[in-house]
């Protein structure tokens, strides 16, 4: 009884602090979602080696889709006229961090971390799409329809120019899309891994001893390696992924350690290298793998070096940001997470629960993954489609 009050008691801590950050990365990712065009980027993708690695690798750092939600999204682009490159670059950057992870790090981590994941996932990205690019000349012939409207699908994208599209809509109107998707479709995609993550926080401070890992896996190359093989095959979220490497870190694992997890475990998973090897080629796929993994042990390196140069304790300066919201702030925040959650929760439980039992209650494969959309094929959560 001890052992999973002690899961709760970390898990509503960790809930506690991240809340209000969130909720502020959720609501900034609706509006980007709603006020930036994928046509406007896809645009500025498809010709040149580096020049569209750079803007791809820019764009999707502050884009919140987690590795698999990415997919269709990257695939979009590379329809639209993105080269190899600049998509290799978008399907690193993106997952590996977000605006709303980038405010989840600054809860419950501290300002070193929260400034290093980003860098890190746009260095990373841009290693890996130049090298696709030299590797293979990018041959990319640029599509300039127009996807249909985000407000209302007003627009099919065949004889309505940007131009003119851009005045169909208010601006109230386009804020109203944002926060339907940033509450709705964003949350509903991130809540299950998020509460996920909150729970296997809590499970590490609970049966992990103090002394363990700082004494074995405190930090160096060795720590390092050991986090590529857990988070490469890993399904997790950016944001799902910070309160683990939270716990980790107050375990004693190095910030750089950390790092590590933080950038192989959203961007990689065995499902989303599959389909990366059709969509790209393996050999590109390859590549991908290959410049994730180098380059965050190199980032996870620099950034140990980092905190023992400015002599810093990394547990000591964890979660410092949060002491500058009042606890009521943080508690509504929570309130209000909890409340959002409700309807994206109860729809993986009964998704869990229809693949346990079968629709008729006998068992059984049910029909469909009963997430109003597509699920992860073993998980059953939501994957996110755009």
């Amino acid at each position: 009884m001890n052992f999973l009050t002690t899961i709760a008691t970390e898990s509503w801590d960790l809930l506690l602090e991240a809340s209000a950050y969130v909720l502020f990365g959720v609501l900034i990712g609706g509006l980007l979602k709603a006020f930036l065009s994928p046509a406007a980027v896809a645009k500025h993708l498809g010709k040149g080696r580096f020049l569209p690695v750079f803007k791809a690798a820019l764009f999707g750092v502050p884009m919140p889709l987690c590795s698999c939600g990415v997919l269709p999204a990257a695939a979009t682009l590379k329809k639209q006229g993105a080269n190899n490159g600049a998509t290799v670059a978008f399907l690193i950057a993106t997952p590996e961090s977000g605006i709303d992870s980038i405010g989840i790090s600054y809860a419950l981590l501290d300002p070193i971390m929260t400034l290093a994941r980003p860098l890190a996932a746009f260095a990373t990205a841009m290693v890996a799409g130049m090298a696709e690019n030299l590797r293979r000349s990018p041959e990319a012939t640029l599509i300039t329809a127009t996807p249909p409207c985000e407000v209302d699908g007003c627009c099919d994208g065949t004889d309505c120019p940007p131009a003119a599209h851009s005045r169909h809509h208010s601006f109230s109107e386009k804020i109203r899309t944002g926060l339907r998707y940033a509450f709705g479709d964003l949350w509903g995609d991130i809540a299950p891994w998020f509460f996920l993550g909150l729970i296997l926080a809590g499970v590490i401070t609970a049966i992990v001893p103090d002394d363990l890992i700082s004494s074995y896996l405190g930090g160096g190359l060795a720590a390092m390696l050991l986090m590529l093989a857990f988070g490469i095959p890993l399904y997790i979220c950016a944001s799902a992924s910070t309160p683990i490497a939270a716990a980790l870190i107050l375990k004693g694992v190095s910030p750089g350690a950390a790092l590590v997890f933080l950038l192989v475990g959203p961007a990689t998973n065995m499902a989303s290298l599959t389909v990366l090897g059709n969509l790209i080629g393996k050999r590109a796929t390859a590549l991908y793998l290959t410049a994730i993994a180098g380059t965050s042990v190199i980032w996870g390196l620099i950034v140990d070096a980092i905190y023992a140069g400015m002599g810093i304790y990394a547990k000591a300066a964890m979660g410092q940001a949060v002491e500058l919201l009042p606890f009521e702030v943080q508690l509504a925040g929570t309130v209000l997470v909890l409340v959002l959650s409700v309807k994206p929760l109860g729809r993986v439980i009964g998704s869990w629960l229809q693949r346990l039992f079968g629709r008729d209650g006998k068992g059984g494969p049910p029909s469909g993954c009963g997430c109003g959309g597509e699920c992860h094929p073993t998980s059953g959560f939501p994957v996110s489609h755009q």
